[in-house]
């Protein structure tokens, strides 16, 4: 697919706490892989992919924003002219999991502070590392309904497992509301 037969180019970016899997969801999405090794993001990297959903043919700029309080005063000029956003925590049971979700608040409010009112989607990544006959999301869907987010994906970038569902489900809506601000 070529620039001349794009319909839409959106901007989606990607954040949650240093270690939630960003990146990876990012790299399984886009080149169906994944790297075992952790390498933390510094500052920003972005990946450029072309998709095409329901006859509609998109450029997508991926923005995957270090999770590190160290880049903070970075993030604004990242965050400019975002189309959508993504946040991930981690399933993990242990302190790290517990923390990334606690901070989705933190993430949301860091978003609409330099984008306003953009649509947001929750990936709950790891999933391959929870029982999920034990598992109780009482607690994050509350979270998901109080904030008006688009909802919440259950992934794991490991395994592949709702990761293509989650990105092209936000890619979907922003197609439908682009669509409908044409005609």
């Amino acid at each position: 697919m070529n620039d001349t037969q794009i319909d839409f180019i959106f901007k989606i970016t990607v954040i949650g706490d240093s270690g939630v899997g960003k990146t990876s969801l990012i790299k399984q999405y886009t080149q169906s892989s994944f790297e075992n090794d952790y390498i933390s993001t510094i500052g920003a990297q972005f990946s450029i992919y072309n998709e095409e959903i329901d006859g509609g043919k998109f450029k997508l700029f991926l923005w995957d924003i270090a999770g590190e309080k160290d880049f903070k005063f970075l993030r604004a000029q990242f965050y400019t002219k975002s189309k959508a956003a993504i946040i991930v925590y981690s399933l993990e049971e242990n302190d790290h999991g517990r923390k990334s979700f606690k901070h989705i608040i933190e993430w949301y409010k860091d978003i609409k502070e330099y984008c306003g009112e953009i649509p947001v989607i929750i990936f709950a990544n790891k999933v391959d590392l929870i029982d999920e006959r034990n598992f109780d999301d009482t607690e994050v869907q509350k979270l998901v309904k109080e904030n008006n987010f688009l909802g919440i994906y259950y992934t794991s970038a490991k395994t592949g497992k709702k990761v293509t569902e989650a990105f092209q489900y936000i890619i979907k809506f922003l197609y439908n509301q682009a669509k409908n601000k044409i005609y």
